[in-house]
Parts: structure tokens; sequence; C-alpha cells
């Protein structure tokens, strides 16, 4: 249920842009099937459920598609002219994720009651395969994130970073590749503030489904998904701006030194992923 709610938080704003799939549109369509798929990994819906899911889950993707798509292609164009005018600035991806965030929390405000409405609507049997699922899922990234030594973790969050920056500029020269391996190597042991930030919040979702009859259910739900930065853990809290601002030092860093072979693939892609936005019907029928 955690991933389900994520997703349409996620899935259905600007991280979609940046999933590392080439085929976005493809993908945007095909929400409506992949979500009850994964949802099914968590939580087993009665058909009544289902049917209603389903009905929800297609009013929030028009929505999604007619009133929130237009706004990420002026995004596109901003993050497109950063790059073509080589002004990829400290303070320019400050703003452009100042206005993706802006977007996440547009779309969790929009999906919250029906969230609310689908909680408050399971049984005791499907809270506990909730709860079973989201204590396996943090099991299975602790046992990825944080048993491995210190060393080990660094190297590997410097590969996904590198693997990452390849699909989007292409081959990383040695110097920026070393600039990937200090700005891991910056960020230490952040893998335990992340999943002690992870693990907090998901035990304070699981107690507020577990009190899902009572009065004040909708603020909990309310704050746990709109808000959640004000149920951060203390350590996650003091260590976020340090990581945000390592990330945008980075990119500053590899794009300075990029070269034009990586910054007309990455603005390749990006007219991919605009090029698949404006073939959404939904973006065609609102310009009608």
């Amino acid at each position: 249920m955690l991933r389900r709610l994520k997703l349409l938080v996620l899935l259905l704003s600007l991280s979609l842009v940046f999933a590392g799939c080439s085929r976005v549109g493809l993908a945007y369509r095909n929400l409506d099937v992949i979500i009850p798929w994964t949802l099914n990994d968590y939580l087993d819906m009665n058909a009544g459920q289902k049917s209603w899911f389903n009905d929800k889950l297609k009013e929030h993707l028009a929505w999604h598609c007619t009133t929130q798509l237009p706004g990420y292609l002026d995004w596109l164009d901003r993050l497109q002219q950063m790059v073509d005018s080589n002004q990829v600035t400290d303070a320019a991806l400050q703003a452009r994720t100042v206005e993706a965030k802006q977007a996440i929390a547009e779309v969790a405000r929009e999906i919250t009651p029906s969230a609310i409405e689908l909680l408050q609507g399971l049984d005791d049997q499907q809270v506990k395969e909730m709860n079973d699922a989201l204590a396996k899922d943090l099991r299975k990234r602790q046992d990825e994130f944080l048993k491995p030594p210190l060393a080990q973790q660094i190297k590997e969050r410097a590969e996904r970073m590198s693997k990452r920056l390849d699909a989007w500029i292409g081959p990383l020269s040695d110097s920026q590749q070393n600039r990937v391996t200090a700005w891991s190597m910056a960020l230490g042991d952040q893998n335990k503030e992340w999943i002690g930030n992870r693990a907090n919040w998901q035990a304070q979702f699981i107690q507020a489904v577990q009190q899902r009859h009572n009065a004040d259910f909708p603020q909990k739900i309310q704050q746990l998904l709109v808000d959640r930065e004000s149920l951060w853990t203390p350590e996650y809290r003091a260590a976020y701006g340090r990581t945000e601002a390592a990330a945008r030092s980075l990119i500053v860093d590899l794009m300075a030194e990029s070269t034009a072979q990586q910054r007309l693939k990455l603005t390749q892609k990006i007219d991919g992923v605009r090029s698949d936005f404006k073939a959404l019907k939904c973006l065609k029928a609102a310009t009608n």
C-alpha cells in the first residue's frame, strides 16, 4: 500500500520525467495497468475495492494529465534552457527543485482524499497484510543499504549514480567519475539516516491505519502524505539539507566538465520526454 500511494504521488509527478524510462508517454498511458498489479504485492483487495480503485485511478490520471502535464512541459523548457545556455548553476537547480517539490505536493494533495477513503475501508486482515509487506520491504532495504560495510555502501552509491548519469549524458570521463566518487564519500553513512527516517514514517503510517476509524484519521494521513517533512527524524532533517546541496554541487561540477556530446545527449533525452508528453491525448484535447 505504501508503494502504491507513493506511486500515485511520484509516478504522477515530475519524478516520472527522471524515472529512466525512454518512453515516458507509453509508461504513463499504462499506469492504470501497472498500478493495480503492483498494489497486489502489498494488499489483496476485494472485488468492490478493486472496482472503486480503478475508477478513482482513472479520475486521478485524467486530472493529472490535463492539469499538471502542461506545467511539466514548461518546466522541461526551463531545464533545457539551462543546458543550452550552459547555465547549470546552483541557484538555477534550486529553483527547478522547488518547482518539482511543488508539483509533487500538488499531486499528493489531490490524491489524499482517495487514499483516506481506501485506507478507511480496509479490514483487519488487509491491514495486517500491509504491515507485513511493509516490514518485509524495510528489511530488504536494510539488508541492501545498511548491512554492507560503509566502504561498500559508498562504492555502490557511486555506482548507482554513475549508472543514472550514463543514461542521461553518456559515459563519464575519468575526472567526472572521480567527482562522483568524491560525492559519494562525502555523504558517508547517509544511508543510515535515510533508512531510519523511512522506518519512522512507516511505523507512524501503520499506527495511523490501525486507528483508521478514529475521528482524526484524515488529518493524520494528510500529514503523512502531504506534510511528510514535519515527521522527519532529527537525524534525517539535519542531513537532508547537506545531501541536497551535495547533489546540486555534483551536477554543477559535472556539467561544467561536460563535453558537447554529453550536453547533446542530455538535450535529446529532454526532447524525448517532451515529445512523449506532447503525444498524450489529454494534452491534445486540452489545447483544442
